[in-house]
C-alpha cells in the first residue's frame, strides 16, 4: 500500500485538532474547567493524548481557542442568518443578541472562559480570537464608526463586562436589562436582533456542536504547510 500523500496527513491532523476543539467545549460545558483533564478531552476526541500537547501548548490555551471558535462562528452564524442584511444597525443587534445568548444558555462554559482571563496566564492569543476580533471590528464598522480601532475595544469591553454581570455568582443580572443598556448605548430599537421569548435564539443552545467545527472532508479555511506528525503514543 503507498503512503498517505502530505494532503491527506495535514487534513487528518486538521479534523484531529477540530475534535479537540469540540471536545474541550462539550466537557467543560458539562464538568466545568477543572474537572475537566487533557485525557478526558483526548478521549472525546478520540485522539492520542500526545497530539493534545502538540497542537496546543496547555489547557487553557486549548480551551480559550475552543470558546473563541465557538464565540466566532456564532456570532458569524448569527450575522449572516436569512434574511442576510447589510444595515449596520440590525448586524451590531445581531451581534449583541449572539454573546448575550451564549452566556444565557452555556453558562458554565463561558463562566469557566472568564474566570480563565482573570488567570495569570491571562488572555492568550490565537487564531480563533483573532476571528471573533475581525467580526466584531467589521460590526462596528459597518454601525457607522469613524474610530474602529477605539470603538472596537468599548464593544469587547462591554460585552464581556455584561456576560460577566450575566453570570456573577449569586447576584447575576438578568440578560434582558443587560440588553436593554447595551440596545441604549448603540441606539438600536429592542425589535432589532432576536428579541427574548421570540422563536429564533440564534442558535447557542443546541447540544449539537458539529456545524462549528469543520471535523468533516471539507477545510473551512486553507489549510497549513504540512510538518511531520509527532510521537502520538501517550506517555
Amino acid at each position: 500500500m503507498s503512503p498517505r500523500s502530505a494532503l491527506v496527513n495535514e487534513e487528518l491532523r486538521r479534523r484531529s485538532k477540530e475534535r479537540l476543539l469540540q471536545a474541550a467545549v462539550e466537557l467543560v460545558s458539562e464538568h466545568g474547567y477543572d474537572a475537566t483533564t487533557l485525557g478526558d478531552i483526548a478521549d472525546r476526541a478520540g485522539s492520542a493524548r500526545g497530539l493534545v500537547s502538540y497542537y496546543f501548548p496547555g489547557k487553557r490555551h486549548l480551551v480559550q481557542s475552543a470558546v473563541h471558535r465557538l464565540m466566532h462562528r456564532t456570532l458569524e452564524e448569527a450575522l449572516e442568518r436569512e434574511p442576510r442584511t447589510e444595515d449596520g444597525r440590525e448586524r451590531m443587534a445581531r451581534a449583541i443578541d449572539a454573546i448575550l445568548g451564549l452566556a444565557r444558555d452555556r453558562p458554565v462554559l463561558m463562566r469557566q472562559h472568564m474566570a480563565g482571563l482573570l488567570q495569570a496566564e491571562g488572555f492568550l492569543p490565537c487564531p480563533e480570537q483573532r476571528r471573533l476580533a475581525e467580526l466584531l471590528s467589521d460590526t462596528v464598522a459597518r454601525h457607522g464608526s469613524h474610530d474602529v480601532e477605539a470603538d472596537y475595544p468599548m464593544l469587547r469591553a462591554l460585552l464581556m463586562g455584561a456576560v460577566y454581570a450575566a453570570l456573577m455568582p449569586g447576584a447575576p443580572m438578568p440578560v434582558p436589562a443587560l440588553r436593554e443598556e447595551l440596545f441604549k448605548r448603540y441606539g438600536l430599537d429592542w425589535e432589532l436582533g432576536v428579541p427574548p421569548d421570540t422563536e429564533a435564539s440564534g442558535g447557542t443552545d443546541g447540544t449539537d456542536l458539529t456545524r462549528f467545527f469543520a471535523t468533516g472532508p471539507a477545510a473551512d479555511c486553507p489549510a497549513p504547510a504540512p510538518r511531520p506528525e509527532p510521537d502520538a503514543q501517550p506517555k
